[in-house]
């Protein structure tokens, strides 16, 4: 199930964003379905998106779904090619809040690197309104993020396989827990985040503007040294702080925990961390467990 939620991206307009938590169903009879005959974002935008609706009844579909059928034929469906755009006018509020949590737009993209996890988003949201008030297109690349510019770039490089794609970033997403991009179903099928639904990213921005488009794809570890998923629970300059913390969830017994001196300003900081984590269903529910515990809520590291 996805959580969809509405934020205020201008003042007086609501948009509403999608962000992926599972992996998307199939979507039985849609018209879409199949990529040589497939509703274009325009054709199926002739419901007219009314955002102003809530997010209960704007949307056709309770469940976001996949076409039916095999993936489309990725060869027919280029990358973008990053180039210098403006800003659009809706989406790049900032800061604006979601859930209780505040986000802050980046000035652009350049130098803009995350790993974390990736989800998808499919046909319930193909053809309404993103945040930049550009029509969903599922059998485009395009992609969700918090705080890259709208509209930006980035190279979403999957981490366990390696596989590599460029996204053009036109939408405010995922604001589930623990999630650094949403994709679009093509670009998540081209480096295989579907059909297992997430995957273990390094999202890195573009700026056309100095060349960015041209670097390579990161190198990626080999199937021995597969990437982990940790849980930061904390960051304290306190020593004694950052021990009790650790006390607790080492008595917890979810996973192994780490507290690792760093040096942020000049000043020493322990974090306090839990992992590797065996996968996204793991880190998600010890993610929960975790704040129930009254802690502060984990942040993803990916290493």
């Amino acid at each position: 199930m996805r959580l969809i939620v509405a934020a205020l991206v201008l003042t007086g307009a609501a948009l509403l964003v999608g962000c992926g938590s599972q992996r998307a169903r199939p979507a039985h009879g849609s018209a879409s379905a199949q990529h040589a005959g497939r509703t274009s974002a325009a054709d199926a935008s002739r419901w007219r998106d009314d955002t102003s609706r809530p997010q209960s009844s704007r949307y056709r579909d309770t469940h976001d779904s996949i076409p039916d059928g095999p993936p489309p034929d990725l060869s027919k469906l280029p990358e973008p090619v990053p180039k210098v755009e403006p800003l659009a006018l809706y989406g790049n509020k900032s800061p604006y809040t979601v859930l209780g949590q505040s986000y802050r737009v980046l000035p652009s993209a350049r130098g803009y690197v995350e790993r974390g996890i990736a989800s998808f988003y499919g046909n319930k949201f193909h053809g309404y309104k993103t945040s930049s008030l550009e029509d969903y297109d599922m059998y485009a690349y395009t992609a969700a993020s918090k705080t890259l510019p709208l509209p930006s770039y980035a190279r979403v490089t999957n981490l366990e396989n390696g596989k590599s794609v460029i996204v053009r970033v036109n939408d405010r997403g995922p604001f589930h827990d623990n999630r650094v991009i949403d994709l679009s179903y093509v670009a998540a099928v081209k480096i295989g985040v579907w059909p297992k639904g997430t995957g273990l990213v390094e999202v890195r921005g573009i700026d056309p503007s100095h060349g960015d488009a041209e670097l390579p794809p990161p190198p990626v570890v080999t199937s021995r040294a597969r990437p982990g998923i940790y849980l930061q629970v904390g960051a304290f300059s306190d020593v004694a702080n950052a021990e009790r913390v650790a006390a607790r969830l080492r008595q917890a017994n979810f996973a192994p925990v780490q507290v690792m001196q760093v040096d942020i300003n000049g000043r020493p900081v322990r974090r306090v961390r839990v992992g590797p984590l065996d996968d996204v269903e793991r880190a998600d529910d010890v993610t929960a467990r975790i704040e129930d515990m009254g802690l502060p809520r984990p942040q993803v590291a990916v290493d």
